[in-house]
């Protein structure tokens, strides 16, 4: 680097410094500044009004200036985003709705098992740093599928590279855009969900669609400081209202043993048996249903009739006859939808109908006891069979995830690229490191204060999240003795994150601040999803493949025409409530570990790797863990039509199921490749370039 051009970029860094820093501070102004309105009378419409529209104003603002129609500031930001900015850019970008909102109530509901998402994803970054992001920084060009098209020599790799980019991003950012419309929808206390979603997809296409890589990079580094304000500040906030300690994470363990003894007590109480016992003779009943399911679905119609009647002739109100026509008009309209719906709700009540509400005990470690019955020793072993796959398939698709690695393309050097990934694994655990304290805060929160409290004086926010979505949140009168017991509250883990300043008792205002923060990591990611995904189809389909003659500024503007299009069909698809974010997420890293990883590992590694071994160990992976997905997993099984009997390999869950489709990745590229002819010598010569320092491999 020349003096003039480490002056600039000096210049430049300092430049950036003092922007952010401005930024982050004119964000706590504004913090403090919503709290004194919300103190003086101002009202919570306003405040939800304000908190979603004021950062999103800043991130389109950004993405004005950022506008821009030059490939390379368009695809990579110009590769001059300094490692700590990538970092912060790339944690963003990381901290998508389901490490924001999901992941704490992921530990709320499953305790220890939650954790293997915290290894898992933090793991995944050393793979990073070792395995990838240096090599395909020093590769230099655009995309993932460009790697694989310029190493395997052609286009079948990077054809197959692009579909399973596609179908990887795509499931993620379904998952984004419906945490934007859950988020969105709370805030704005909008009726419709589906609306909401909507309204926040605008909120992602102003900070991508004008400036591409750029204006996503810097708007990423605004969310990061709001989303880590937002995570960090109501979790020390209930700290202090627990234990006078401002800092979560020295009392996680102090916390956690009051959990544990409430945990007992809750096992013990006679209101709370008395619910499961309720709920199992529900489950009964409806057993007794399902083995004459044609005599019952008749009788329950026949009563839903006379129920009607009744209640027409004694002139009962319109709001309960009403309901009573509702009941009738949602039986089951046959035996196969009755038996469907009747099994379903069974296995619903036998979940529930368990201590705690269905819950583990928050510091078991797995399922079951290794020194019990054979019945618990094979439950324990399952667990943590379970418990090392899932770890597993994250650590290996946080490493091949194409949003992700694409960030890398972005800084000035391979140096520079390796120090990112140290300041991206900083700034993610900085969450990750909070969200275990944050499960057991409000666990205690919800055992202590809610638990025990009258129907009649349940807090205002289980009526405003039932109206959210009544999935996410319900209360029932099951032992009908006027009190909540655990075992009657239905609690999803998307909302615990969004409710917990509620929960705790919080001014509105921070309720505001942890919405916010939810909304800049689902748009963070959201944003270098979409950007991935249209990216890919203008660069390597139509550019590399269709027509390589294209001008920069056509090949621009079909990427934000494609970047639109993808939009509103992952919105539409959000809008129809697919299987809860953490499930969809986690899938998306099965099928990417199983698509890319063999093959950009390999790919670096090993000289003998060819197109043939690529594409068949690429295509082997993603068939067999999609195909286990589609054959195991019920919301997918009945999608697709499957109706054979579910058959779990080893036990293991679907969520998992890039445990089996990586080792089959490996194992045929090296098949395959051994029995085909050997790369050419200008593939052999990219991999020397790749792996040694003084030898450049692209521009």
């Amino acid at each position: 680097m020349t003096e003039s051009n480490a002056l600039a970029s000096m210049s430049f860094r300092r430049r950036l410094h003092w922007i952010y820093a401005g930024y982050g501070l004119c964000f706590v102004v504004f913090l403090v500044l919503m709290v004194l309105l919300e103190h003086w009378g101002l009202p919570r419409h306003y405040i939800g009004f304000v908190f979603l529209a004021a950062p999103v104003v800043i991130y389109a603002v950004i993405g004005v200036m950022s506008r821009t129609t030059d490939a390379v500031e368009y695809y990579v930001a110009g590769r001059r985003v300094p490692g700590v900015y990538n970092g912060m850019a790339t944690a963003a970008d990381w901290m998508s709705a389901a490490s924001f909102i999901g992941m704490a109530g992921t530990l709320y509901l499953t305790g220890y098992d939650g954790l293997a998402y915290i290894i898992g994803w933090t793991g995944g970054y050393c793979l990073v740093a070792f395995l990838l992001a240096p090599y395909l920084r020093k590769f230099g060009q655009f995309t993932v599928p460009d790697f694989l098209g310029a190493r395997y020599e052609g286009n079948l790799t990077r054809l197959i590279g692009l579909a399973a980019a596609m179908l990887c991003s795509f499931i993620y950012v379904v998952a984004q855009i419906y945490g934007v419309g859950l988020i969105t929808t709370r805030l704005t206390s909008i009726a419709s969900f589906e609306i909401g979603v909507f309204l926040g997809l605008g909120g992602i296409l102003v900070c991508s669609f004008l400036g591409g890589m750029r204006a996503v990079t810097w708007t990423q580094v605004a969310q990061y400081i709001v989303l880590v304000i937002a995570y960090l500040v109501p979790v020390a906030w209930l700290s202090v209202k627990q234990t006078h300690i401002p800092i979560p994470q020295a009392i996680y363990g102090y916390q956690l043993q009051k959990v544990t003894q409430a945990e007992q007590r809750l096992k013990a109480d006679p209101a709370e048996l008395s619910v499961i016992a309720a709920l199992r003779a529900r489950a009964d009943e409806l057993d007794s249903k399902l083995h004459h399911v044609g005599a019952a679905l008749a009788n329950d119609r026949e009563h839903a009739r006379e129920l009607v009647l009744v209640l027409k002739e004694s002139n009962a109100p319109q709001r309960s006859i009403q309901a009573a026509e509702r009941v009738l008009a949602q039986l089951p309209k046959d035996e196969a939808a009755a038996t469907e719906l009747w099994s379903l709700q069974r296995k619903e009540l036998e979940a529930r109908a368990q201590p705690l509400g269905g819950m583990p005990d928050h510091a078991t470690p797995f399922a079951g006891q290794p020194d019990g019955t054979p019945d618990e020793q094979r439950a324990y072993e399952l667990s943590r069979r379970n418990f090392m796959a899932l770890v597993f398939c994250l650590m290996v698709g946080t490493a091949a995830l194409p949003h992700i690695l694409i960030r890398y393309y972005t800084t000035p050097s391979v140096k520079e690229a390796r120090q990112s990934v140290t300041w991206s694994l900083f700034f993610i655990v900085l969450l990750y490191l909070t969200a275990p304290a944050l499960a057991v805060l409000v666990k205690y929160e919800i055992f202590s204060s809610l638990v025990g409290t009258s129907f009649d004086a349940l807090p205002a926010w289980i009526a405003n999240w039932t109206k959210v979505d009544p999935t996410l949140l319900s209360v029932e009168d099951v032992n009908h003795d006027g009190i909540l017991q655990l075992g009657e509250l239905r609690i999803g883990g998307d909302i615990i994150v969004l409710a917990m300043p509620e929960i705790a008792g919080m001014p509105y205002a921070i309720s505001g601040l942890v919405a916010a923060g939810g909304l800049a990591a689902a748009l963070s990611t959201a944003d270098g999803l979409l950007l991935t995904i249209s990216n890919a189809l203008s660069h390597d389909l139509y550019y590399r493949m269709i027509n390589p003659q294209a001008s920069t500024a056509r090949r621009v503007m079909i990427s934000k025409v494609l970047l639109l299009a993808v939009a509103l069909a992952a919105a539409f698809v959000a809008a129809q409530k697919p299987a809860n974010i953490l499930f969809l997420v986690s899938a998306a890293f099965s099928l990417a570990a199983s698509a890319f990883f063999p093959a950009l590992v390999l790919g670096v590694f090993w000289r003998r790797a060819n197109r043939w071994g690529a594409a068949a160990g690429m295509l082997a992976g993603l068939g067999l863990t999609f195909w286990y997905m589609a054959t195991t997993h019920p919301a997918l099984r009945a999608l697709l039509g499957v109706t054979s009997p579910i058959q779990l390999w080893w036990g293991i869950q679907p969520i998992s199921a890039g445990v089996f489709g990586v080792p089959l990745g490996f194992a045929v590229i090296v098949l395959v490749s051994l029995l085909t002819p050997r790369p050419s010598a200008q593939s052999l010569q990219l991999v020397e370039a790749l792996r040694h320092p003084r030898v450049e491999a692209g521009a």
